[in-house]
């Protein structure tokens, strides 16, 4: 080999550098298939133990690996994409220079991103860096320089500011998830002080209806319901106090390292009270089949939700794809979803039952006494096909931190060392991962467009710095979110107007407005508009936790359920003008109108709910029941303002929509008025309003 290295260089030819040439293309179309899991042909291409026989000395020209590469054999057709031209001379070049390898090198199968394959080096898994801060005359935010420096390369420039107007709905909606009334909005388009959007930022983050706002999104994320689903869909009992136990956390602005701990292990805490039990909540809020098929079958199935459910929701990896195999996509292996999985494997995965946990009612997650029975790695993921015992760790992709669970630690203590692994400022995902759900809710869609999926088919995010800066900014304030809330809302990149001077120029450019030239025009969530409708009509209860409300649904919704009578019994109409987070979440009978406006799905974290926009609802807006009757109500509030048709219709629009009438609007609701007759027509008028685009969409 020395030999054939000294020819190279004696006649002028540079052999291949190993780690820069040869490493990848053997990590992009080698060692898929030879490594030490899958050696095929008896070839493990991680160490250079079978490089003898194949690279025989003198004559490595004539050994099999050089032939079958020489021959385009390798790799075969249908395991991939064939060596490139100018990868197949490089390896040939390396073969017959001695196929050099350095002495103690051994390849990790995914130490290298390939053109399929995310490697160690995946940019989500790296350390969190620490960037300068663009500088640009007269920005003060570092968000809107990170931003202005993505816009001042595509050469794009920022839309103007918003008027106010716009501005405190756009806050309202976001923060609150209500409409701002028509006196709040007068009174902040008046307000002379320099500090009044900033005072109005800090007034609604300090607002208890902050907390059932976000809280709705968070509940998405660890698919939230009060039922089990499958066919008889029971009652989790006290599931409530768990959605309750978030709003609080949400509103207190507890550091999210401290909230994830509860949630994955608040029962195993030294400091262990009622609440942090609650916490635990999260893992028991999924679906349960009380009669499965297979009772061995669904403890490993549940178990699968566990780990997709915590990695999901903190690391945006889909960890629950390696149960079977390593990770098509991701540097996980199988025994890393195990070493996971591990964590959850002593606690009670068949029953759903653990309401009774040191004296408190309550729907948490407990271990069962006892040693649990070995957990085994799984042969393609079958139960019935053990193989070797795994013991609890944390998943091997992160080169930063360390993947050991030290074996001294009990059994009934597994959770709580995973949960500190996840909420670990060494583990750049979880920060990365909060703080882009942050952006996301205000923007509409995230500096990663994939919320739930930082790895290698995910998207690659639009602004690192920026993401990497506010992450950093998120551990250094203690993990708190509400610094890095302000922080957003104050720039000036939240608050362009939705619509910009060069639109159509700036469009062809980027279309999808990913570098944030302005902001995004959007329609209110499912949630919202029911609330909005509510404020606007009849009047929203603002009473604060509690069980559930069951609002009235018609009997054609209930078609096709199980238990018709039974299913479904209304709460008091009194008590049916609740805010839409208290509404009893029933897996197989969603609020009709929630879902026909994209209320997420509860059998699965939701990191991003659908968008759609069908013909089913404008329908419902016209037809539904609720929709008329809050219309109805508030035609009723606007017949006590005044007899006359003018004051009529100044008190419709500044109820509905906030602003008073154009002098055109009062025109046409005059002539409509007078064709309709008086409360018919004020009914119907008011309808027309909670159907327009000014209604339901936010600038």
């Amino acid at each position: 080999m020395q030999a054939a290295l000294f020819l190279a260089i004696a006649i002028g030819f540079a052999p291949p550098d190993f780690e820069r040439d040869v490493v990848p293309i053997l990590a992009a179309k080698c060692l898929g298939c030879h490594n030490k899991n899958e050696s095929s042909g008896d070839l493990n291409l991680q160490n250079n133990d079978s490089m003898k026989d194949l690279v025989p000395q003198p004559g490595p020209e004539k050994g099999e690996l050089f032939r079958r590469i020489q021959n385009q054999e390798m790799p075969p057709k249908e395991k991939g994409k064939p060596l490139t031209e100018k990868e197949k001379q490089t390896l040939l070049s390396w073969i017959q220079t001695g196929a050099s390898w350095p002495i103690g090198r051994k390849l990790g199968l995914y130490e290298k991103t390939t053109p399929t394959v995310g490697g160690l080096d995946w940019w989500s898994l790296q350390r969190l860096n620490s960037p300068v801060v663009p500088h640009f005359p007269g920005v003060s935010n570092p968000t809107d320089s990170f931003v202005r420096q993505s816009l001042s390369v595509q050469k794009l420039s920022p839309a103007p500011e918003a008027d106010r107007r716009t501005l405190i709905r756009r806050l309202s909606y976001d923060i609150l998830g209500l409409p701002p009334s028509f006196e709040e909005v007068n009174h902040f388009v008046a307000d002379p002080g320099h500090d009044a959007y900033d005072r109005l930022v800090d007034k609604y983050l300090a607002d208890p209806r902050f907390g059932e706002r976000w809280a709705r999104h968070w509940l998405d994320l660890i698919r939230y319901g009060d039922t089990n689903g499958y066919e008889r869909d029971g009652d989790k009992a006290f599931a409530w106090k768990y959605r309750d136990y978030v709003i609080r956390s949400i509103n207190a602005d507890k550091p999210y390292d401290r909230f994830l701990i509860e949630q994955m292990a608040g029962d195993q805490l030294p400091d262990r009270t009622e609440e942090t039990l609650i916490a635990t909540g999260m893992l028991r809020v999924g679906t349960w089949d009380d009669e499965p098929n297979d009772k061995l079958e669904y403890s490993y199935d549940r178990l699968e939700d566990m780990v997709h459910v915590s990695t999901t929701a903190f690391m945006a990896m889909s960890v629950k794809c390696a149960r079977c195999h390593d990770h098509k996509f991701d540097p996980i292996t199988q025994e890393d979803y195990h070493k996971v999985a591990a964590a959850f494997w002593p606690g009670d995965l068949v029953g759903n039952s653990q309401t009774k946990v040191g004296g408190f009612d309550v729907l948490a997650w407990t271990d069962l006494p006892g040693k649990p029975k070995p957990l085994h790695l799984l042969k393609k993921g079958d139960p019935r096909r053990p193989g070797p015992e795994v013991f609890p760790g944390f998943v091997s992709m992160i080169p930063t931190l360390d993947a050991t669970i030290p074996p001294k630690k009990e059994v009934q203590m597994r959770r709580l060392e995973l949960a500190k692994k996840l909420a670990h400022p060494g583990n750049p995902l979880t920060a990365r991962v909060a703080v882009n759900r942050i952006w996301q809710q205000h923007f509409g869609q995230g500096i990663v467009r994939t919320p739930d999926n930082f790895g290698f088919k995910g998207a690659l995010p639009s602004h690192p710095e920026l993401l990497d800066f506010l992450a950093l900014e998120f551990i250094k304030g203690g993990w708190q979110a509400k610094p890095i809330h302000r922080m957003i809302l104050t720039s000036a990149t939240y608050k362009q107007s939705s619509i910009h001077p060069e639109e159509a120029a700036f469009s062809r450019i980027d279309s999808l407005n990913r570098f944030l030239w302005k902001a995004n025009r959007h329609r209110i969530d499912a949630e919202a508009l029911r609330d909005s409708l509510l404020v606007v009509g009849s009047g929203l209860d603002t009473t604060m936790f509690g069980p559930g409300i069951t609002p009235t649904i018609t009997s054609e919704a209930l078609e096709g359920l199980s238990k018709k009578a039974g299913a479904w019994q209304p709460s008091p109409l009194e008590k049916q003008r609740r805010r839409s987070i208290y509404i009893h979440v029933r897996r197989s009978l969603i609020n009709p109108l929630l879902g026909t406006f994209d209320f997420a799905d509860t059998s699965r974290p939701c990191a991003q709910r659908d968008v759609t926009l069908v013909a089913p609802q404008a329908l419902m807006l016209l037809n539904d029941g609720f929709v008329h009757a809050e219309s109805k109500a508030l035609g009723v509030r606007v017949s006590r303002m005044g007899t006359d048709a003018k004051t009529r219709i100044q008190g419709a629009w500044r109820l509905a929509l906030g602003r008073d009438p154009t002098p055109r609007e009062v025109s046409l609701g005059s002539d409509f008025l007078a064709r309709m007759g008086d409360e018919l027509g004020l009914e119907k008028l008011c309808h027309v309003l909670v159907n327009t685009n000014e209604f339901a969409y936010v600038d």
